[in-house]
């Protein structure tokens, strides 16, 4: 391909890409009617910023600095000697490449971009605004600054440009078939998705649907041991994600490593709820989830007590049944373990700029008109948390240089969301985000029960995880103030990947044994720091409370709840359209 035809390729790629720009922003906005919602965030934020007092020596300091590193990167560019050299924030992995330092024009646009960006930021973290439009200003700035990094741009980014030419041109029409293939689904790809099938090489753990109602199936997996613990384990993972995060593949599969383990090993698939299902409660979720779950867990296992995994979301509702069973001296759950878990939800982290009362008046409205949450709206809100890792990187590969996302099982089941009833959705945004009427006592009514999270007295394990921006650490580890009996344990990494930490593999790192009662900083200064997986630590302290061995079942379920189907289910399998 010649130069000319060349130049027409990029010139009609990046026409396409200005024409359907807007499109591609609804795809990660979460809003039909305004594909730059976040942009309208960034100006109202700013509008109220420049409205109010100001910290005029910071102001100027920021303004200053960046002057003074602009005239620096020009004397630079000018006199061919090094300039001002701005690093880029810690695992920004952006300017990696040779290029954007060794070409002097490529080295300058990045230098300027990051200088920009640090007085940019450095402004909105000196506005004088309350806690709440000062945690939004800041998130909408960094928003706006990590789209218009100049790595999200054919005409900017050195990298593209040198992969069109070493392709002749061929890279910037695949991308355009990328970015095509992509409206027609109305998001971003992040992993091949056709890699993956549920049953076949992801979600592969044997087992039998034993028990479906409206709400959920109940899975009950085969036994990898010929002795079991006399105690079952049920698991409970959140609703707002299918649970099949815990049975990845072979290898990094938590659900396995619990039945290898020597557990019985029970499992709530919930539902991806629809619009006739708007009716379903919370209440709902605890009655027919989590109590039934235990109902047929015990009727099946012949013991009168189950140990739990709950997850997230599913946390909470554990979380919320059990105050119910304190309520009433019920001690089936021998013990609790919460995964990652808001009980507390004061300070709820980044997800907190999305739900302030303007907007959480505008969702509910949305959610109610439309039965459900949508979960692919959902999606895009945890997407934009990580806008550079899970959006620009994916534009940027696949877009601007036409490469195929690869096969990655975590990011296949992030992009297999589930939706939420409407009654359930506004009753958990309202009580537990907005007024936090979780942690109050006798606050809330839950199965016709006052519930009082400090009444239960079940021994609980609880793992956060360091970097987890979703339920940050902190947070989840005010459950110590309020649950009396609380094992607390720290893992490196965030959400998701601290939690999937595979026993086999005894990566990262996780802090136990830290002092409680005098806050979360506290605690991580008199903790031991250990090497290695938490599954290892987490073992033995849930068999201490799995009761006697006992022979392993011969089968799955029992004369009143037989197997309907194998594991995963027919209910994980809905997607949304």
């Amino acid at each position: 391909m010649d130069n000319k035809n060349l130049d027409k390729v990029t010139q009609d790629f990046l026409d396409a890409m200005t024409t359907e720009s807007q499109k591609l922003m609804e795809m990660f906005g979460g809003k039909a009617d305004s594909g730059n919602e976040y942009l309208e965030k960034f100006n109202e934020a700013w509008g109220q910023m420049l409205n109010a007092p100001q910290a005029p020596d910071d102001l100027m300091k920021a303004v200053s600095d960046y002057q003074k590193n602009q005239l620096e990167v020009w004397a630079g560019l000018l006199g061919n000697t090094p300039g001002a050299a701005t690093k880029p924030a810690p695992g920004d992995r952006r300017f990696n490449a040779e290029e954007w330092s060794e070409n002097p024009v490529f080295n300058y646009i990045k230098e300027s971009y990051l200088m920009a960006s640090h007085m940019l930021r450095k402004t909105a973290q000196n506005a004088n605004l309350d806690p709440k439009r000062q945690k939004k200003l800041e998130f909408y700035t960094q928003q706006y600054i990590d789209a218009l990094s100049p790595s999200n741009f054919a005409a900017t980014n050195p990298e593209v440009i040198k992969h069109a030419i070493d392709t002749k041109g061929q890279s910037l029409m695949d991308g355009l078939q990328n970015l095509m293939g992509d409206m027609e689904k109305g998001r971003i790809s992040t992993t091949d998705e056709t890699a993956f099938t549920l049953g076949e090489n992801i979600a592969t753990t044997p087992g039998a649907v034993i028990f479906a109602n409206e709400l959920m199936q109940l899975i009950q997996y085969s036994p990898a041991t010929d002795k079991v613990a006399g105690r079952p384990l049920l698991i409970i993972p959140p609703c707002i994600n299918k649970f099949y995060i815990l049975d990845l593949q072979p290898h990094n599969s938590f659900v396995k490593y619990a039945v290898d383990q020597g557990n019985t090993v029970f499992l709530i698939s919930w539902v991806n709820a629809t619009p006739e299902q708007r009716h379903l409660s919370w209440d709902n979720y605890v009655e027919s989830g989590v109590f039934k779950a235990l109902e047929v867990a015990k009727a099946v296992s012949g013991s009168k007590r189950v140990n739990c995994v709950a997850w997230c979301v599913g946390g909470t509702i554990t979380a919320s049944a059990m105050a119910v069973l304190a309520a009433r001296k019920d001690s089936t759950i021998s013990s609790a373990t919460f995964l990652t878990t808001l009980t507390d939800f004061e300070n709820p982290g980044e997800i907190e700029v999305f739900i302030d009362n303007d907007d959480a008046e505008k969702i509910l409205g949305d959610v109610d008109a439309a039965g459900v949450l949508d979960g692919k709206n959902l999606a895009n809100v945890f997407n934009m948390l990580r806008s550079n890792d899970l959006i620009w990187s994916n534009v940027v590969n696949s877009y601007l240089k036409g490469k195929s996302p690869a096969p990655f099982d975590i990011l296949y089941w992030n992009s297999d969301p589930t939706s939420l009833p409407a009654d359930m959705y506004s009753y958990y945004l309202s009580n537990m985000y907005q007024q936090n009427n979780l942690i109050k006592p006798d606050c809330l009514s839950i199965c016709g029960e006052k519930v009082n999270l400090g009444k239960i007295t079940t021994p609980c394990y609880f793992l956060s995880c360091v970097d987890d921006h979703i339920a940050p650490w902190k947070s989840t580890f005010a459950a110590t103030d309020i649950i009396p009996n609380v094992e607390f344990v720290l893992g490196g990494s965030g959400h998701v990947a601290g939690v999937i930490n595979p026993a086999s593999k005894n990566r990262r790192n996780h802090w136990i044994k830290g002092e409680s009662g005098k806050g979360p900083d506290h605690w991580l200064a008199t903790a031991k720091d250990v090497q290695g997986s938490w599954w290892n630590h987490w073992a033995p302290w849930v068999k201490k409370r799995a009761g006697k061995q006992v022979a392993a079942p011969e089968a799955l379920g029992n004369k009143d709840y037989p197997p309907l189907e194998p594991a995963p289910g027919s209910f994980v399998k809905a997607r949304i359209k």
